[in-house]
């Protein structure tokens, strides 16, 4: 372990840090190249107030889009910082499957700027759990290195063993949306301390990537059954569906 760092600061110094996008050199910075920085589709309102979805022009203050009327979710609020597009989906695999956990306090960061209004009213912060097959896999958890970029930038504390996914669940990938909820059905659980952090409290729940909401509502549930006030979700990228958007 001694000899990781040196040999760490030898390897950064020898090969220049790379765009996780398209793979350009930084020249010394981080994050993003300028191109794909430029490319990169934050989301600002207008939206849904409760699902965080954009809309394509100001219906007014309060309007809910008609995927929030017709399938309410268990939690309060959604927000997103960027639209999962090829630039979003290269900064998620990068950091969940290349290691770079370099990338985790820059996103974090535009994270708590997209979730201000729910980390002001926040208690505490619950990262989305992997099962400890997975985490054994991959070492770490992507969710809980946001929630802790998050938790430094806006100060709101982590429970981070208050969720436990007590299901080894199938990867979501390829599922309808019907699978998807089925897939998650019953796979988290809060802990007998976690519950104690999250009684009575307005938990914000960060996870990096929001596609059909499954997984979030399948947490968000837990939560609620094991005590929490309210549960919002903060994600690093939302998956838009152009015809869900429409009011």
């Amino acid at each position: 372990m001694a000899l990781r760092a040196p040999f760490r600061i030898a390897l950064d110094l020898a090969l220049p840090a790379l765009c996780p996008a398209c793979r350009e050199p930084l020249g010394g910075g981080e994050g993003l190249c300028a191109s794909c920085w430029s490319k990169l589709a934050f989301i600002a309102p207008p939206y849904c107030e409760r699902l965080g979805i954009p809309f394509a022009y100001d219906p007014g203050p309060g309007i809910l889009s008609m995927q929030a009327i017709a399938d309410p979710p268990a939690y309060a609020r959604a927000r997103a910082a960027v639209r999962y597009d090829q630039i979003a989906r290269a900064l998620v695999h990068s950091l969940k499957y290349g290691d770079r956990l370099d990338l985790a306090p820059i996103m974090g960061r535009w994270m708590a700027r997209a979730g201000i209004m729910l980390l002001d009213d926040a208690d505490i912060l619950v990262p989305v759990p992997l099962h400890w097959r997975r985490l054994w896999a991959r070492r770490f958890n992507q969710s809980a290195a946001l929630a802790k970029s998050i938790s430094e930038t806006s100060g709101v504390p982590i429970a981070q063993e208050a969720l436990r996914r007590i299901k080894a669940t199938a990867q979501q990938v390829g599922l309808s949306k019907t699978e998807r909820a089925e897939n998650v059905q019953g796979a988290f659980r809060v802990t007998p301390n976690g519950r104690a952090e999250i009684r009575n409290r307005h938990v914000v729940l960060i996870d990096d990537v929001l596609t059909s909401g499954s997984t979030a509502d399948s947490c968000a549930r837990a939560l609620l059954r094991g005590g929490a006030a309210s549960v919002d979700i903060l994600v690093f990228a939302r998956v838009v569906d152009a015809a869900s958007a429409t009011i």
